[in-house]
């Protein structure tokens, strides 16, 4: 209480402080103006301007360890570097083949003049905004030490509107709201939605970055994190004056927040500041600031369409479980002598009817959940040894499934859910990855539903952080591919580790199955919040939008229509892309399955038309290696109209647009799977005049033709 009673008043304090030095940076094009103080108490602080409107107010840096103190006040600055670079890297996937990486970079070496502490603050500017972080070189009198606290503010010039959710140190799976932040109550916020299970106490002054704002006047400001490695993930604490933020870190089990050993450093915390939105999303200073790829070898990586045996069990069509005995034992249940529930999803031939209708519609892939041992006992008990993950039930046959996919000309994704079980999974993490090789499962689909063993520790903490990584890095080296359920958000390390394709890491389209849903403005949202990180497993594509149609009684439905069910292929990335809904219900439609048949999962560039956080967004982008362009647009609750110019085409060049729209009377609630295709010849001097119904979307496939 001491530290966050202290930092209610920092911005006073800075002011009253006489600053002693400053040192000035600006962009490479010159917009973007970064100034490091240092005042008469040592204290040091930053400040962020685009052009004549300051993004970041006067904010102090710093940080508490245990052996030392708050390291704040008492810094002398020995010493400052500066650098430039301008470079481009080549992605192994992405939303664009290639990154232009340009900034300049000031690093202020210091010396804590009471603890002898040597500290850097590394800052890179780039045209768009700003990444810094806390390095600590050699020591002297210093080599483990344990952080207690950052320091770290970003003081806002005012009451600014935000799109959160709240602090939870266990989920993410919240949707967002918009208040002004003198409005937030996250601790109401996470009552209200309680679908989710979660032990955290909530903070009602505490939200989770990343953080989206805008000013009054138009300004968007997104705070975030990059390159999390080695340490807990940063929530926001928002101060008394509704202006301060100050970084709050995810603590252990004991009330730590980080174990450290110099020479090291922190993640990257980051700014990203435009007068337009879709600026905002075209930043790619969270893959800049993350490290260069660690592995030797990425041929073997390949993004991937798949459908599999997962959302009937979402609508209780069938289960994950075999059997209704909640008595079992995973080491000495005799699973052949189990009564089964006559329900279990996860059977060879079901599995079959998925790699069937995968072959038939050219989808690379089939996930199966509920396929091992265990799901009878796994949820809400906080067991050491829920799963093996590698014995199948009496009904999948691991040997037969696997053949029958190879005939097909499909593959399989292995699915691991931990149960939060961490230390089980870890010490079965070499058996399980055999198991997968052996059976030729390129992928898997980690999950860590629950309470985390070891006990104590936050899925967001950096105990958590760094099995996230562990994983992911033993995953590379047997050449297999993750997609992280229930992880910590990414901060961009697909970049380093392109093998981690996807993660959750947010409230995904399943919540629309079994609870009160996604309201129609989330999808609008997660792209400025989540996805700024890396890909999500949002689990787009389903068609079958009442739930009333497996009997429920409930009222539940997904929140959109099925137009824009296609549109979040385009606007929602991911590498790894699933076709959610089951074969059924694809097979009523076959002509709106086509775009999802289409739609690629890695791309040459992408361009961001138009959008506004929680109202809309329209991205085209080109596929890799052809000439041939996908559009995604998507609303909130409001219809809208919008005009898209095709300018972006190539001149000269025909194309034939294809065209898969809300019909004229849509609607997410009334009419939500009323849509209309159409086709049309395109040019780049061409606009597309595009109607989306309330909770409605559009999606285009525009493919360059032979001219005749």
């Amino acid at each position: 209480m001491r530290v966050f009673t202290s930092l209610l008043f920092v911005h006073a304090c800075l002011a009253a402080i006489t600053c002693t030095a400053q040192t000035r940076m600006s962009s490479p094009d010159g917009h973007m103006k970064l100034s490091v103080f240092q005042y008469t108490d040592g204290r040091l602080g930053y400040k962020l301007e685009q052009d004549a409107t300051v993004v970041m107010d006067s904010s102090q840096l710093g940080i508490s360890i245990k052996e030392k103190g708050d390291l704040l006040t008492g810094f002398t600055i020995k010493s400052i570097d500066s650098a430039f670079k301008d470079m481009t890297w080549a992605t192994v996937w992405g939303e664009e083949s290639e990154i232009r990486d340009l900034h300049k970079t000031l690093i202020v070496h210091a010396r804590h003049s009471n603890s002898h502490v040597l500290l850097d603050i590394e800052f890179r500017l780039f045209n768009d905004g700003l990444g810094f972080r806390y390095i600590f070189p050699q020591q002297e009198t210093l080599r483990n030490f344990t952080v207690t606290n950052e320091l770290t503010t970003f003081h806002l010039t005012d009451n600014h509107t935000a799109w959160w959710i709240p602090g939870d140190y266990d989920t993410n799976e919240y949707y967002y709201t918009k208040s002004r932040l003198s409005n937030v109550d996250a601790q109401k916020a996470s009552i209200k939605m309680a679908e989710i299970a979660t032990r955290t106490v909530i903070d009602k002054s505490v939200v989770q970055a990343p953080l989206m704002l805008k000013t009054d006047n138009g300004l968007y400001i997104h705070i975030f994190e990059a390159a999390l490695v080695n340490y807990p993930a940063m929530h926001l604490r928002i101060g008394e004056d509704n202006q301060t933020l100050t970084s709050q870190l995810v603590p252990d089990a004991v009330g730590n927040m980080a174990y450290l050993n110099a020479p090291c450093h922190t993640p990257w915390r980051t700014i990203i500041a435009s007068k337009q939105a879709t600026d905002i999303l075209a930043s790619r200073i969270i893959l800049n600031l993350n490290e260069p790829c660690a592995l030797t070898e990425t041929d073997w990586i390949k993004p991937m369409k798949f459908v599999g045996v997962w959302w009937e069990m979402h609508v209780g069509v069938s289960s994950w479980e075999y059997s209704n005995d909640r008595n079992i034992q995973l080491q000495t249940t005799d699973w052949n002598a189990l009564k089964p529930n006559g329900h279990h999803g996860a059977t060879t031939e079901n599995t079959k009817r998925y790699i069937d209708f995968a072959a038939a519609n050219g989808i690379d892939a089939v996930l199966v959940e509920g396929w091992n041992v265990g799901w009878e006992d796994w949820f809400g008990n906080w067991k050491e040894n829920v799963f093996d993950f590698v014995t199948p039930y009496p009904d999948f046959d691991v040997a037969a499934v696997e053949a029958y996919a190879k005939e097909k000309g499909v593959q399989m994704i292995m699915h691991h859910e931990t149960s939060a079980s961490v230390t089980n999974y870890e010490r079965r993490l070499q058996e399980a990855m055999t198991f997968m090789q052996t059976h030729h499962y390129p992928a898997v689909k980690t999950g860590y539903v629950g309470r985390i063993i070891p006990r104590g520790e936050w899925h967001d903490g950096q105990w958590m952080v760094n099995h996230y990584v562990y994983v992911a890095q033993e995953m590379a080296k047997r050449h297999l591919m993750v997609d992280a359920h229930e992880p910590v958000r990414p901060t961009g390390l697909h970049r380093t580790y392109p093998n981690w394709l996807a993660c959750e890491a947010a409230r995904g389209n399943e919540f629309n199955a079994w609870s009160q849903g996604n309201p129609p403005e989330h999808e609008t949202i997660l792209p400025f919040t989540r996805l700024m990180g890396g890909p999500m497993d949002y689990t787009p594509g389903i068609f079958e939008i009442k739930m009333s149609a497996y009997g429920q009684q409930t009222g539940n439905q997904v929140h959109t229509t099925l137009a824009k069910q296609l549109a979040l292929y385009v606007t929602m990335y991911s590498p790894l892309q699933m076709a959610a809904d089951l074969p059924q219900n694809y097979e009523k439609h076959l002509d709106a399955f086509q775009f999802i048949k289409d739609v690629p999962v890695d791309w040459q560039k992408t361009l961001y038309l138009e959008a506004e956080p929680g109202e809309f967004i329209t991205i085209a982008r080109k596929q890799k290696n052809t000439q041939d362009w996908y559009l995604g647009a998507i609303t909130n609750s409001d219809g809208r109209s919008t005009k898209i110019a095709l300018n972006f085409l190539d001149p000269g060049k025909v194309y034939k647009a294809t065209v898969y729209a809300d019909a004229p009377d849509a609607d997410w609630k009334k009419n939500p799977t009323a849509y209309v295709i159409t086709e049309q010849m395109v040019r780049s001097n061409s606009v597309l005049d595009l109607k989306l119904a309330p909770g409605g979307g559009a999606a285009v496939s525009i493919k360059a033709v032979e001219e005749n």
